[in-house]
């Protein structure tokens, strides 16, 4: 009973899967005139999850292409879809594949009949199988027509899955493309990996493909993990094959000759064209890179080939497309502890927002995007943290992703920042804390020209005697990465011009920046490329100028983004952020900024009971220079739902600062 009972809640996924795909061509991600049919309703997906599934077409869209063009010399060819749901894969090759291609599909036998329901129910599909198909309830074939088979069958019972596909006339020496888009994961490892050898035990001429998670032990797996924990549809093989070497292992190891396989980051850097992306960004706003590349970083793309189909290589690099560097994971040896602040703290479950602690020690918090009046939303207060006590005031315009600035006299400055990413924040905020009153007294700013640009920096700094704010990079509704360096004279709030030499650092986005000796130290960020930068940029003041030096770093400095920087003596302390490895999150990196020497540390969680996310948040340097405060953090876990940090929690820092 349990295990129907698990069958049903992994079969309910399927009715999710459809509407965003019916989602995500409605707005143009893809062309898919037939997935519409198999939903009784519309549901409008956010841009996050339509990307999702966008580059999931693009993979599978890929390795369909390659075999047919890799079995165009062979008389037959067959595609077997596992776990195909509601799909519309045969509807849209319909009169687009080489002729005696014939499509099978296999599934749960009430999602198959209920396919085969909404089939007959349709005349546009209907129609598409021509007049000499039957459909029947009775046995494992429910949809048999000429080129197209529908059959219901559990995949984990493979002698009752091999009978139901020999009695509908499957072609075992036929060049076979074996399709598993997100199903083998919900069913037991071995089980699983009992499905695998079968098919290479049954097909010798084919080709796997299989897209699905992984990497389930960071803290986006973990949330991952835990939502198909509370739907009863637990991926219980990414728990026994947790990394992409594992999966590739088991497929070799289970008969089949060779096996490429590919996270979702890399696919979308190196195999997806300029001209789709651009074409992509034209569709709908959007702003969530981190929450993209976080489920990039934990859904795969496998190709294992046996027999003919060994002969050519599977996921070819495409022409014009230059790969990008993996970076070995750095071990330092060192994990350091982070605990829960002391004092319980209940207005800092956000993310966008930022921080920054005055003279008083009073930390600052404004804007971002969390809990607030019982639901998840853009937050209008400021909020205040004080050694023994929290307190908040509603003064806030609701703008996120700005920046945040402690000036030389002791006030706040807030620049820039949007309410959605085509409606970016007029003006300027200055803020300061009243120890007497414990509030923060706002002044609205006027800006001339407006700054009109989220997820920049801005940077005091100093040149002969005159303090400056340093704005650079961002985004903004008409650029995806900015550039040129803007200088705000906060005595009047009046853009001024700074004499600077050498060449400024790319424009990006979503770094980090923070003072040193009068200047500023620019790291990472997202580049117009949209790749993760992995500079440090150094703004040194000179006697009449300011100066840009790049610092080279040993080893190379793994690119990131969405993480918070400190400078104590002559280090540079980089705080978590986002990397599009395939394994390991950022925790504290430490260059040294003479030698440019980087070194890794992790961070220890175990105190926690809930998962750290270190991007998206802010941190602060406490005063006796040893510890790290860091506030809030989290994002949108793609459809997994929203993790925002439970606490503040404090970081020990290395004993070697």
């Amino acid at each position: 009973m349990e295990n129907m009972k698990r069958n049903a809640c992994v079969q309910s996924t399927n009715d999710f899967s459809t509407l965003s795909k019916v989602s995500a061509a409605s707005m143009g991600y893809f062309t898919d005139e037939f997935q519409k049919h198999f939903v009784s309703r519309l549901c409008r997906r956010s841009p996050l999850i339509h990307r999702g599934y966008w580059v999931r077409s693009q993979a599978i869209a890929l390795c369909i292409r390659e075999f047919m063009e890799d079995t165009k010399d062979c008389n037959q060819r067959q595609v077997l879809s596992l776990g195909c749901g509601f799909d519309s894969l045969y509807f849209r090759m319909c009169g687009k594949v080489p002729a005696k291609t014939s499509f099978w599909e296999v599934d749960f036998p009430p999602v198959i009949q209920r396919k085969c329901r909404l089939i007959e129910a349709t005349e546009p599909l209907n129609v598409l199988l021509g007049n000499n198909w039957v459909s029947s309830e009775k046995g494992p074939t429910v949809i048999f027509s000429e080129d197209y088979k529908l059959i219901g069958a559990d995949l984990s019972d493979i002698s009752h899955l091999q009978s139901a596909l020999d009695g509908a006339g499957i072609k075992w020496d036929c060049p076979t493309l074996l399709l598993g888009e997100v199903v083998l994961c919900y069913m037991d490892a071995a089980r699983s990996t009992d499905v695998i050898g079968w098919a290479a035990q049954s097909f010798p001429n084919s080709r796997f493909v299989l897209y699905e998670q992984f990497s389930p032990d960071d803290p986006f797996g973990q949330v991952m993990i835990n939502h198909f924990v509370s739907l009863n549809s637990a991926l219980c093989s990414v728990i026994a094959y947790p990394q992409l070497e594992d999966q590739e292992q088991r497929f070799l190891q289970k008969g089949w000759k060779c096996c490429r396989v590919l996270d979702m980051n890399k696919f979308f850097m190196c195999y997806v064209p300029d001209a789709e992306k651009l074409r992509i960004d034209s569709l709908e706003p959007f702003d969530e890179f981190e929450e993209f590349h976080l489920k990039s970083s934990h859904y795969f793309i496998l190709v294992a080939s046996n027999g003919i189909l060994t002969d050519d290589l599977a996921l070819r690099p495409i022409p014009g497309l230059a790969d990008f560097p993996m970076y070995p994971l750095l071990e330092s040896g060192v994990h350091l502890r982070v605990s829960p602040l002391p004092l319980t703290v209940r207005g800092l479950r956000r993310f966008g927002h930022r921080s920054c602690s005055d003279s008083s020690q009073a930390i600052i918090t404004t804007g971002g995007f969390g809990e607030g009046e019982g639901k998840h939303q853009r937050l209008n207060d400021i909020h205040l943290l004080l050694p023994d006590t929290e307190m908040t005031t509603g003064k806030w315009d609701g703008r996120l992703l700005h920046s945040l600035t402690l000036l030389n006299g002791g006030a706040v400055l807030a620049l820039g920042g949007r309410f959605s990413p085509s409606c970016p924040a007029r003006g300027a905020q200055m803020l300061r804390y009243d120890k007497v009153t414990q509030g923060v007294a706002v002044t609205m700013v006027d800006l001339r020209p407006e700054l009109l640009r989220w997820r920049h920096s801005a940077t005091e700094v100093s040149l002969c005697g005159t303090f400056y704010v340093l704005v650079f990079g961002g985004r903004s509704v008409g650029s995806a990465a900015l550039q040129d360096p803007l200088f705000l004279q906060p005595g009047d709030m009046s853009w001024v011009q700074v004499p600077v030499m050498g060449d400024a650092p790319m424009g990006c986005h979503t770094h980090s920046s923070c003072g040193w000796k009068g200047g500023a130290v620019i790291s990472g960020g997202i580049l117009q490329s949209g790749l993760p930068s992995g500079f440090i940029t150094v703004l040194r003041p000179c006697e009449t100028h300011f100066i840009w030096d790049t610092l080279p770093t040993t080893p190379p400095l793994t690119p990131r983004y969405s993480h918070s920087s400190h400078v104590i003596g002559q280090r540079l302390l980089l705080v978590g952020g986002v990397w599009i490895q395939s394994r390991g999150v950022p925790g504290l990196t430490m260059v040294d900024l003479v030698t440019g020497h980087v070194a890794e540390f992790q961070v220890h969680s175990a105190l926690l009971e809930w998962p750290l996310m270190l991007h998206g948040h802010s941190s602060v340097l406490l005063p006796d220079g040893e510890r790290l405060l860091l506030l809030g953090g989290g994002g949108t876990c793609f459809s997994f739902g929203t993790h925002l940090n439970m606490q503040p929690v404090v970081l020990e820092l290395p004993s070697s600062l």
